[in-house]
């Protein structure tokens, strides 16, 4: 069946090659020319989407021109419906709709267009007379176009549409932009357009950002956000720079982007950013500014949330900014027992080990010296040393607490020998890494879980989101966080200004949670040289820098957008963050000395406590046993002690 219908197609095609040579082809019609012409200057068009009414005859004509030429074309015919317009098709920019005035419908369709007709999508419009093929007189007047002087064609469109000049009679293509719906209409002139030549462009032309950058002093509404009143005294200047760091410095370059575009900047101030309302689904502050219209800029950069995403359009990074949790790290006694750090876990099994095998072997060879030796020691004949002793005796020598064991001959003499020069290295190599160790700052606190768990205080910057984060937080570290160590037992909450954060921090065990260029501002001027050396910070939530935001699908996208990559390539944003930002302070290596406290040497008051206990337990054992009419005397250890009860 296959071999068939190809055999089928290759007659067929033969057939129209020879028909093609022998039958004079049509003159081509005056529409067909047009959009063949124009596409020829449409770089990067991938698919033609005609929604006209044009019948086979000139469809066939054109798909006939379109394959002939060397533009890779895809045509898509549809009917004179806004419902076929490409609304959801994220590759619109290569899409090129063709629409003709001639055709019923089309004035409904492009009033239903909406954003398609100056966003991400080019529009060939028409408006032939349907008459004559090749006729002068197949387009409207220039005059005539009142259908698209009431349409919004905003300053970001791609709208060509043929005409002809009353007084000349020239056929020209042109663009028409407005910079509001209500606001005065500037008309470009692409070129003249013949038959014969097609669209004459003199030299090349530039882009269309390039094209309409002079807004002509119109005014862009900017909604800017600032959280305390003192900064609208400092919006021109760069003192109190922890005062609402990220608004200040987007403002000279929201200034700048209005002189790039010669276009004035009207700012306001909102209270916060917004945040959305579950019943209404409208926001609040200036995303709410945005959504509704009522702002063209938000000149606040905003993070980067999902319900923020369909109400705005994020364009540029301008400042790489982050919150994090800051704090003084802790001394290592506060994360570990620092008695038992100094030796990795085999060299403690070898120590262990070695008090047990040298014990076993003084015990030995005290037995045999005693049992074989001619004339018993003073010493010997007296005490007879079993292994318990020899097992206290060894333990007593490795904490260099001497010997109360005294041998009298080579070989146990020999034994201790060799038992005190070893421990003796031990000893100096534990004493000395104690030492370092008390002195050294822990580095256990790496994530927001470890400080979670740790006994550090946590306090955060009084700031309208900060409040909202945490009240709303649905991740288990950051809603622990607000519950157990932000949240007190009253109800308060422990949200508190910049410097009284910064100062608990300098005082230890506190960790602030802010913005960074804020605290380490804070901390260039509070903390001294030898504190700096100390800080350590823990990222808080995990999101991208904060980006400048715009109306969504507003026509001022473009310009905003490559005004402030041009600032940025210009070295202007860099300049203005590095003027207003803060970098992390360096650390002088100078290291201040820190005092002993209980909290170091606490593990050896606890062994001190327990063995306390265990001996005064122990006693009461023996005293109940001796009472109970046992005798008084109790297998404890290797001696028979006896009790006396009085």
């Amino acid at each position: 069946m296959t071999i068939f219908l190809a055999t089928i197609l290759t007659l067929l095609t033969l057939i129209g090659g020879v028909l093609a040579v022998d039958v004079p082809r049509t003159p081509v019609d005056q529409r067909v020319a047009a959009v063949r012409d124009i596409l020829t200057h449409l770089e990067g068009a991938r698919r033609l989407l005609l929604l006209v009414c044009w019948p086979p005859t000139i469809r066939y004509q054109l798909w006939r021109e379109i394959n002939a030429g060397r533009i890779p074309m895809e045509l898509q015919f549809a009917t004179v419906d806004s419902n076929n317009l490409p609304w959801h098709d994220p590759d619109r920019h290569l899409v090129v709709v063709v629409a003709d005035l001639a055709c019923a419908g089309t004035d409904r369709l492009l009033q239903q267009s909406g954003h398609l007709l100056y966003y991400r999508l080019r529009w060939v419009i028409l408006h032939s007379e349907g008459a004559a093929v090749r006729s002068a007189k197949g387009w409207k007047n220039c005059s005539e176009y009142s259908t698209l002087d009431d349409l919004s064609l905003l300053v970001s469109n791609e709208v060509y549409y043929f005409c002809t000049d009353p007084f000349t009679g020239q056929h020209l293509v042109r663009q028409q932009y407005r910079l509001s719906r209500t606001g005065p209409i500037t008309v470009e002139t692409v070129g003249p357009w013949e038959p014969t030549k097609g669209v004459v462009i003199a030299g090349p032309r530039a882009v269309t950002y390039a094209r309409r950058r002079n807004f002509n002093q119109f005014q862009l509404r900017a909604a800017m956000v600032l959280m305390r009143n003192e900064s609208l005294k400092h919006l021109n200047d760069y003192s109190n720079k922890h005062l609402d760091g990220l608004s200040r410095v987007s403002y000279p370059i929201t200034k700048a982007v209005g002189f790039h575009l010669n276009a004035s900047i009207h700012f306001y101030i909102v209270d916060s950013w917004g945040y959305r309302n579950t019943t209404t689904g409208l926001f609040t502050g200036m995303i709410g500014e945005l959504q509704a219209h009522r702002a063209d800029i938000g000149a606040t950069p905003a993070f980067f949330t999902p319900d923020r995403i369909p109400v705005i359009d994020y364009i540029a990074m301008i400042v790489p900014t982050k919150a994090s949790f800051l704090f003084r790290a802790p001394k290592l006694s506060y994360t570990d027992n620092v008695f038992v750090l100094p030796f990795e876990r085999y060299v403690w099994y070898s120590t262990l080990s070695f008090i047990v095998v040298s014990a076993l072997l003084m015990a030995l060879v005290l037995h045999f010296e005693q049992r074989y030796t001619g004339r018993p020691e003073p010493l010997a004949a007296q005490h007879s040393f079993g292994l318990s002793d020899t097992m206290l005796n060894s333990f007593g020598t490795t904490c260099q607490q001497g010997s109360f064991i005294e041998p009298k001959r080579a070989a146990s003499r020999c034994l201790l020998l060799i038992c005190l020069v070893l421990l003796m290295f031990l000893y100096a190599s534990y004493s000395a890494n104690i030492v370092a160790m008390i002195q050294s700052p822990s580095t256990k606190i790496q994530t927001t879980q470890d400080l979670l768990d740790s006994r550090i205080k946590v306090g955060s910057d009084d700031t309208i989101y900060n409040r909202y984060y945490f009240r709303h937080a649905t991740e288990p570290v950051f809603k622990g966080m607000y519950e157990r160590k932000l949240k007190n037992k009253d109800g308060t909450e422990k949200f508190l200004s910049p410097v009284h954060g910064i100062s608990m921090v300098r005082e230890g065990l506190y960790a602030f949670h802010g913005e960074q260029s804020t605290s380490y501002l804070l901390i260039s001027d509070l903390f001294q040289e030898g504190e700096k050396c100390d800080i350590e910070e823990v990222p808080s939530y995990k999101s991208i820098d904060p980006y400048y935001a715009v109306q969504k699908n507003t026509s001022f996208r473009e310009s905003v957008r490559i005004a402030l990559f041009k600032l940025r390539e210009f070295g202007i944003q860099g300049r203005e963050y590095s003027l207003l930002y803060t970098k992390k302070p360096r650390c002088s290596g100078a290291t201040s000395f820190v005092p002993i406290s209980i909290v170091d040497i606490w593990p050896a008051l606890a062994s001190l406590g327990w063995g306390y206990l265990f001996a005064i337990v122990l006693l009461g054992t023996e005293k109940l046993w001796s009472r109970a009419g046992f005798g008084v005397r109790l297998p404890i250890t290797s001696y028979w002690f006896s009790i006396k009860t009085g």
